[in-house]
């Protein structure tokens, strides 16, 4: 899955005074894009490959190298432009450590960028020196990172899996499994119980958890859930979300164009006929 960087490993710790070094990445966001060189195995840009770079703010370090987000900068190095993440996503060249970089480097990005100003008083904010959370210079108020979580769903039918295709709004022209957030009040089992409802009209039983993700591109944690088919196998289709859903067998799951997903890992452990936990 993305996290899976091993040997490497992930430090989020929190140091506000870091500055960067000649190996370090700087990660520059316009929306859902990011500045890059795809033609590099760095992938980013070096202080050295880019001119003038403003309000320069640390994120963590991968290995040796440390990452940090840039709100602007005047050039960059030939070579280097902006490109749709969901785009770097799909290369098969990609290593699995900028990968993950990237979509934990955008979280952080878009809540940076969305709590410039306190949402209890509209007070401006700034960076804590503490601990990885903004201050309102007005009223005091503490803005963490925030995580959204959500459940991903694999729902079996004895020999059979139930996959699901997202409306082409979503821009996702793969196979998926039933997911959703967590609502208030919910416990993740609660949350199964609602999307597999809300979704395909199924009732299910025999909740077990699987594993989770961290997913930076939604702010998300994803929590994976294998279930059982509950009584009636009919698909009562929600269109306003889905665009199909079926009951395929065994051998003929395919999963997902790469291997990054919690998704894609719960289709091939189905697949493969390994024993889900009871």
């Amino acid at each position: 899955m993305i996290q899976d960087i091993y040997p490497l490993g992930f430090d989020n710790r929190y140091f506000p005074d870091a500055e960067p070094d000649s190996n370090s990445m700087l990660m520059y966001f316009k929306g859902n894009k990011v500045l890059c060189n795809m033609a590099s195995d760095r992938l980013f840009p070096t202080p050295s490959q880019m001119c003038n770079p403003a309000d320069v703010t640390y994120l963590f370090a991968i290995g040796n190298v440390k990452y940090f987000i840039v709100s602007d900068y005047s050039s960059a190095d030939e070579g280097f432009s902006m490109v749709n993440i969901r785009t770097l996503r799909h290369e098969k060249y990609m290593l699995r450590a900028s990968i993950f970089a990237l979509f934990t480097a955008y979280h952080l990005s878009e809540w940076y960028a969305s709590n410039r100003f306190c949402g209890s008083c509209g007070g401006k904010t700034i960076a804590c020196t503490n601990e990885r959370a903004m201050l309102c210079t007005n009223c005091g108020e503490l803005i963490y990172p925030r995580i959204n979580p959500a459940v991903i769903v694999g729902v079996t039918n004895g020999n059979k899996l139930l996959v699901t295709r997202y409306v082409k709004s979503r821009g996702v022209n793969y196979d998926a499994l039933v997911a959703g957030y967590m609502e208030i009040g919910e416990s993740p089992e609660d949350t199964v119980r609602r999307e597999v409802m809300e979704e395909v009209g199924l009732k299910v039983k025999n909740i077990r958890y699987y594993k989770s993700q961290p997913w930076g591109f939604s702010a998300g944690l994803l929590l994976g859930f294998f279930c059982d088919v509950d009584g009636d196998t009919d698909i009562k289709l929600e269109q306003s979300e889905l665009s199909n859903a079926r009951w395929i067998k065994r051998e003929n799951v395919t999963g997902q164009p790469d291997d990054l997903s919690l998704t894609n890992e719960m289709m091939k452990v189905f697949a493969s006929g390994e024993k889900l936990m009871k």
